[in-house]
């Protein structure tokens, strides 16, 4: 299964989404690897939401690159809202509990 997550650095006030087999793993790389084009800058990045893509890494990277092309905090924030129910090119988006 792969996920696409959402992280926030509070230092840099900045959203990052992005697409992962292991969560938890890409949480600790991008805490952790400085030489990361955006999120190497800073190590205080927290997981803000994680749902399920698809079994297929195609279907997970379409989706970060769909979220990510809208250039829309707002939408980020609506999918970090627990309240917030996909629908229409989201819906196939699984909320999973954290």
């Amino acid at each position: 299964m792969f996920y696409l997550y959402i992280l926030h650095s509070a230092t840099a006030n900045k959203h990052y989404v992005g697409h992962a087999e292991n969560v938890q793993e890409a949480l600790t790389y991008h805490n952790t690897n400085t030489e990361q084009k955006y999120t190497g800058k800073f190590q205080d990045w927290t997981l803000q939401a994680v749902f399920e893509a698809g079994k297929e890494k195609a279907s997970a990277l379409e989706m970060e690159k769909f979220i990510n092309k809208q250039k829309n905090i707002k939408l980020v924030l609506k999918l970090i809202d627990p309240a917030f129910v996909p629908a229409d090119k989201l819906a196939v988006l699984v909320r999973v509990a954290m």
